[in-house]
C-alpha cells in the first residue's frame, strides 16, 4: 500500500538562485521565479508547505514586453480617498521603479493569504547588475 508523502516545514532545505532579467520577457520571467518560489520544481513538493527556494533577480530595468504593452499595460494604484485612483504606464514605471514590475508579476501568480506571503517575501529584486547576497553564493539559473 503506498502513503501520500507530506514533507514537514522542518525539513525544507532552501537554495539560493540568481536570474538575470536583462532581455527575459517579463510574463515568462515571472513564471519561472513563480514556479521556483513555491517549490513546485521539487519532486517533494507539498501544497500547504512553504517548500520554495530564494530567488535574486538583477538587472529588473531591463525586462521587456512584447507587442503594444509598453505603451497599454497600466499599473493602478487607489489611496482610498475618492478620485484617489493613481496610474502609470509600464514605460513610465520602468524607469520609476522597475523593481515594482517585477514583484507585481510575480505576485499575481503566487497564492494569496499567509502562505503566498511567505513565499513572496523570498523574492529579492535589483534593478542594476549588483546585489546584496553574494554571501549566500546563489546558482545562476538561466530562464
Amino acid at each position: 500500500m503506498n502513503k501520500t508523502f507530506m514533507k514537514r516545514k522542518e525539513d525544507v532545505e532552501r537554495k539560493w538562485y540568481l536570474v538575470d532579467a536583462k532581455g527575459k520577457t517579463l510574463g515568462r520571467l515571472a513564471t519561472r521565479i513563480a514556479t521556483i518560489l513555491r517549490g513546485k520544481h521539487k519532486p517533494d513538493w507539498t501544497p500547504h508547505i512553504d517548500c520554495g527556494d530564494y530567488v535574486i533577480v538583477i538587472n529588473a530595468k531591463d525586462v521587456v514586453v512584447t507587442g503594444r504593452k509598453a505603451e497599454q499595460k497600466v499599473y493602478q494604484r487607489y489611496s482610498g480617498y475618492s478620485d484617489g485612483l493613481k496610474e502609470t504606464v509600464f514605460k513610465d514605471m520602468i524607469k520609476k521603479n522597475p523593481n515594482h514590475i517585477i514583484r507585481h508579476a510575480v505576485w499575481g501568480m503566487l497564492p494569496k493569504g499567509r502562505l503566498g506571503r511567505a513565499m513572496f517575501k523570498k523574492l529579492k529584486v535589483f534593478s542594476g547588475p549588483e546585489h546584496d547576497h553574494v554571501a549566500q553564493k546563489p546558482e545562476v539559473l538561466e530562464v
